[in-house]
């Protein structure tokens, strides 16, 4: 079976010929890597635009930082962040995901048009996740975390990471499913970055190929994130900032997308829209 074959289909979502591009807008002030840029809701809707002109296929809206370290914020101010802009960009024909721990929020998205919860806690930071996106019907992503932002970097200790990750990510797609979520609407997700040093997630990236052992679609959140800046990082050890690592960013796009991934999420679109197509072009001519 060809990679673009076994990509999976994820039921409730278009598909792709190919690996699909998540766009990210964080309607956040304190995001890792462009906190504050799109926290007006104009601004947040406008980017999310020019994310799929771009080429982006869906966008990711999110309205709580999961950097590492970072405080929570209450439920009524991630609710006023994330749902007038998935109204807005609902409203103009965009695929949307909602990127959230919270029940309500995932809730209320979905009524508002959202096609997808992006929740990094795979429905474990509440209770109340599961039956919610069950009841909805919802696709939903599964994404590997040992628990929240505070106190991440603490829990970052494996004998065997992609062993590890491969056995309690099966767990938790287990009981989302025993849940009630539908098979056929879970995607997984390694959860690059949370709980994981640089050498940790670049194991990860090394062995995508194994995470398709799970049987279900997967994506792949690289973008940007600290183990890319380590890899970049001159003889000073210091790492670029952030926005100057989607170079970076574009190459861990092209192995994924070229290890089978269903998708990948991204900051910059651009790049990473165009090495998911030369990768489906190098497959086609196979």
């Amino acid at each position: 079976m060809s990679t673009l074959r076994g990509r999976g289909r994820v039921e409730g979502l278009p598909e792709w010929d190919r690996c699909a591009v998540m766009g990210v807008v964080n309607v956040t002030p304190d995001s890792f890597s462009d906190g504050g840029h799109w926290f007006d809701t104009t601004a947040a809707v406008k980017h999310g635009l020019e994310l799929v002109a771009e080429g982006a296929d869906l966008v990711d809206v999110g309205g709580e930082s999961t950097r590492p370290g970072a405080p929570r914020v209450d439920e009524a101010e991630e609710l006023r962040r994330v749902l007038p802009v998935v109204r807005g960009l609902v409203s103009e024909g965009v695929s949307v995901s909602v990127d959230t721990m919270r029940a309500s929020v995932a809730e209320q998205s979905l009524t508002a048009g959202a096609v997808l919860v992006n929740d990094v806690s795979g429905g474990l930071a509440d209770p109340a996740m599961v039956p919610v996106v069950a009841a909805a019907n919802a696709p939903f992503v599964v994404m590997h975390w040992r628990g929240f932002s505070e106190g991440m970097n603490q829990r970052a200790v494996y004998a065997d990471v992609v062993g590890e990750v491969l056995t309690e990510l099966r767990q938790r797609v287990e009981a989302v499913v025993e849940g009630g979520v539908a098979p056929e609407r879970v995607l997984v997700d390694p959860g690059l970055g949370f709980a994981k040093q640089a050498g940790h997630d670049l194991a990860l990236v090394a062995h995508l190929d194994r995470l398709r052992e799970l049987g279900r679609p997967l994506l792949v959140a690289a973008s940007r994130k600290r183990f890319l800046g380590r890899v970049l990082a001159g003889q000073d050890a210091s790492p670029p900032p952030a926005r100057e690592r989607d170079a970076a960013t574009a190459a861990v796009t092209t192995l994924a997308a070229s290890a089978g991934a269903w998708g990948v999420r991204v900051h910059e679109v651009r790049a990473s829209a165009d090495a998911v197509r030369v990768v489906r072009a190098v497959e086609a001519a196979r």
